[in-house]
């Protein structure tokens, strides 16, 4: 799927419903917000531990470099479970429905 296929699959999808909305439970707004951000966290490091394979098998990555992304990246998941376990938030549930379109990862 091509980046103009997908534009075109957003605004038909946005025009035909509401605009998205994060509607927080009123008793839990600070963990729901640290959900938020865990997932947005959680999608980026996804993202970035990708490119970092992806340019393992190009061989643009030095040894050192791959240890040293390799090593961030743990850290990086390693704080994402501590935050979640502090807050009671489940790392499975981190998602975004992005409604028509689906989920986030």
């Amino acid at each position: 799927m091509d980046l103009e296929s997908l534009r075109e699959q957003i605004e038909k999808a946005a025009r035909g419903s509401s605009p998205l909305r994060w509607n927080p439970e009123a008793d839990d707004v600070q963990r729901s917000v640290v959900k938020l951000v865990l997932t947005l966290i959680e999608f980026i490091r996804k993202l970035m531990e990708r490119q970092a394979v992806r340019r393992l098998e190009e061989g643009t990555l030095t040894t050192g470099e791959a240890e040293a992304v390799g090593a961030a990246l743990m850290k990086l998941e390693q704080t994402i479970m501590d935050i979640g376990r502090q807050f009671k938030i489940d790392l499975e549930d981190l998602n975004l429905d992005l409604g028509p379109i689906g989920k986030l990862m």
